[in-house]
């Protein structure tokens, strides 16, 4: 292409110019200037701050320009001045018609010039368009005020609160004027006028205070009493009875609190009035009628509206009452702090707790209030029919009946309270034996063992626990029923055969009655079920069953029993611990006339019962467990750990000394190693140290243990 294509090429990239042109880069660009290049960057020898500038600017600046000041000669100059003004002053009426200060600056400069007639004019022009403008009625009135015209000023106080009533300052203006005049007789008729439109408080308090300064004191009750009729409420009732004492008329000033509390009695804000009430009784030295009005107020005022009413009677028996009137008063405080604490959260039970025992200290020989509280507790149910809501709820049904026992002597309360604890509770899902056995303690101690008997059948039916049969049981085992305790036992076990607790009571019961075959056998049906909840408590008793009964024989049998159900180490322990303990003499029941076997069997038992035979037969367990262990259980290192320090203390403890250094031979050594550990996620977490035991026939298995014994001596040398 030629230059020109060339250049029409480039130059199209950057659009086109208003007439169709083509704009080049040049046209397009933004051009900086060019940066002056400093060669000489030393500083001058003559620095210049900013403040010297800014100082040298304000010397140099010009003055402002004054306007010279007119003078005039002859009236003639005077006029066409006046006419000038006006001219401009009328110009920015009709421009600006709106503008309230236009009009106030018209009519205070036809006020400077001393033609009062043209500022009324303008005056009453400014309010033909703000008329309800109260600065242009009062700069209106004030022109007149300070010029004398006093009745252009009354004519215009007039005109102003006829138009607008609710403005109280035009009010306040007027009656000022007629007062500042000397005419009280017309600002009590302004007063009245404007107590007609029924004002605030400051309104009325201000005819009040204006009948003060006369020192006219009917005209001024008799404003209180307009007063309150308008408005009645506290803040008037109590200036009128403060009015009234403040003359010396307790008794008026008492009349106007009792016609306040007559009419307020329903009001929001009838505790200020109760505690102005007592306030005033206070002041005039009736302490008694005070504490009346107090102890009236907070009996019946809601609890919330009580709270100030309670300060202040608090404040009163601490400056005028007895040491039984302020502890009256920091219960009443408690009181007021609990019913907060049980409306936020009826189901509160600790405050309910809280609440029902500080009724009962305090409560002395009237027991109403307490049992207000106790009903008022209870009648909070749980919201869910579960166990765990119930708990701390079914001891105040406890408490309740304790109280009603205790306190008031009343018998037949305390029954009501646990018959319709009983009812409430949903046996089906849950139940209580504590109560059921409270209950039939409360029957005991009422001398009613039928109904205790009849409550524990009916738990037993509803319910049964386990505790409600033991209990139940010792009831009939101390009155010598040992039928009764047979039966319930074989009940307590129809229901649930896996209590271990219970077989081992039922056995404990039978040889406490001498039935040494009627328990071995209960042990025996015991230990022969395949599911116990306990089965650890109940072999450790059938043994020492066995022990106390001097039958080696049989308990050395159970123990091998035992061990075929479980080879845990601390049954191997016990097993070696009772072979190398003597055994207890049993058998004092024997009959005299023993048999030729029985006399051989205790011959036999005699020569077991020498140290070195029980010795023997002890090591001989240990041997037997270590074996089994180091066979069944190879990775409890532990647990034969345990075992061989058992046998190096029983190894020890003989007189001779024992063979310690036989099983010093087979302890391990003690190394610390470090494993792997892993998230929950599976995610490997670091390392963690813990310590194994290597025992001497696993010495070949760890070839290098001796290099790293020898690295801990190393290290530990260098510590050292």
């Amino acid at each position: 292409p030629s230059p020109q294509e060339r250049l029409a090429g480039t130059m199209g990239d950057f659009g086109e110019g208003p007439l169709g042109t083509k704009l080049g880069q040049g046209a397009t660009a933004v051009k900086y200037p060019r940066p002056t290049r400093v060669k000489n960057k030393t500083p001058a020898p003559t620095q210049i701050t900013a403040e010297q500038i800014v100082r040298e600017a304000k010397e140099h600046q010009e003055e402002a320009f004054k306007a010279p000041a007119l003078k005039i000669a002859d009236v003639q100059e005077l006029q066409e001045y006046r006419l000038k003004k006006r001219k401009e002053f009328e110009d920015n009426i009709r421009r600006v018609y709106w503008n309230e200060s236009v009009w106030v600056k018209y009519a205070k400069w036809e006020e400077s010039q001393g033609d009062f007639q043209r500022a009324r004019s303008v005056w009453e022009r400014s309010l033909d368009h703000h008329h309800r403008s109260v600065s242009i009625w009062l700069k209106y009135a004030e022109m007149e005020m300070v010029n004398r015209f006093v009745n252009h000023a009354r004519n215009v106080w007039d005109r102003a609160v006829t138009l607008l009533p609710r403005v109280d300052q035009l009010w306040y203006k007027y009656v000022h004027m007629e007062e500042m005049l000397g005419l009280p007789q017309n600002a009590r008729v302004v007063f009245n006028r404007w107590m007609g439109w029924e004002p605030d408080h400051n309104g009325w308090n201000a005819f009040v205070r204006f009948e003060v300064r006369y020192e006219e004191w009917d005209h001024a009750r008799e404003v209180f009493k307009r007063y309150c009729q308008c408005h009645p409420s506290v803040k008037a009732f109590t200036r009128f009875a403060k009015f009234e004492f403040g003359l010396g008329e307790v008794a008026n000033a008492r009349a106007v609190y009792e016609n306040a509390v007559e009419e307020m009695q329903l009001e929001v804000d009838v505790d200020q009035l109760y505690v102005a009430f007592a306030k005033f009784e206070t002041l005039a030295g009736e302490t008694e009628r005070a504490r009346g009005i107090y102890k009236f107020a907070l009996d019946n005022l809601p609890k919330e509206k009580a709270v100030s009413v309670f300060q202040s009677f608090s404040v009163f028996e601490k400056q005028n009452g007895s040491r039984e009137g302020i502890e009256d008063v920091v219960l009443g405080k408690k009181r007021v702090s609990y019913e907060n604490d049980v409306r936020q959260n009826p189901h509160n039970y600790d405050a309910w707790f809280d609440y029902a025992r500080m009724e009962e200290s305090c409560g002395g020989d009237n027991f109403e209030k307490t049992r207000e509280v106790y009903e008022r507790a209870i009648a909070n149910v749980p919201p869910a029919p579960e166990k765990r809501y119930w708990k701390r709820y079914i001891f105040l049904w406890i408490n309740y009946a304790l109280f009603e026992e205790l306190e008031t002597k009343d018998v037949e309360k305390a029954r009501e309270v646990y018959r319709e604890c009983l009812k409430l509770i949903p046996h089906r899902e849950f139940s209580f034996s504590k109560i059921w056995i409270l209950a039939a303690k409360f029957e005991i101690r009422a001398k009613r063992l039928d109904a205790a008997r009849k409550i524990l059948g009916t738990a037993i039916g509803l319910a049964p626990k386990a505790k409600i049969f033991e209990y139940y049981c010792d009831i009939e085992m101390q009155l010598g029923n040992v039928d009764r305790c047979r039966v319930l036992y074989q009940k307590a076990l129809e229901t649930e055969p896996t209590d271990c607790g219970a077989w081992v009571r039922f056995a404990e019961l039978e040889k406490y009655l001498g039935e040494t075959e009627r328990a071995r056998a209960v042990y025996e049906l015991a230990t022969s079920r395949d599911t116990l909840d306990a089965p650890e408590v109940l072999w450790k008793s059938f043994v020492d069953f066995e022990i106390a009964e001097g039958e080696r024989v049989r308990a050395r049998a159970l123990y091998e029993r035992l061990l075929d159900r479980t080879k845990h180490v601390k049954v191997w322990m016990s097993y070696a611990l009772f072979e190398a303990a003597p055994m207890g003499g049993g058998g004092g029941d024997e009959e005299e006339d023993d048999t030729t076997e029985k006399a051989e069997a205790r011959a036999s038992d005699s020569e077991e019962e020498t140290v070195s035979a029980r010795e023997i037969r002890a090591r001989e367990v240990y041997e037997r467990a270590l074996r089994c262990l180091k066979e069944t259980a190879p990775d409890a290192k532990e647990e034969r750990v345990m075992l061989l320090e058992a046998w190096r203390s029983f190894e020890g403890s003989r007189s001779d000394g024992g063979d310690v250094s036989l099983v010093e031979s087979k302890m391990p050594k003690r190394v610390k190693r470090k494993r792997a550990i892993f998230a929950d996620d599976g995610a490997p977490a670091g390392q963690e140290e813990y310590y194994d035991y290597i025992f001497p026939e696993e010495q070949g298995a760890a070839p290098n243990l001796k290099i790293l014994e020898a690295a801990y001596a190393w290290k530990k040398r260098r510590t050292e």
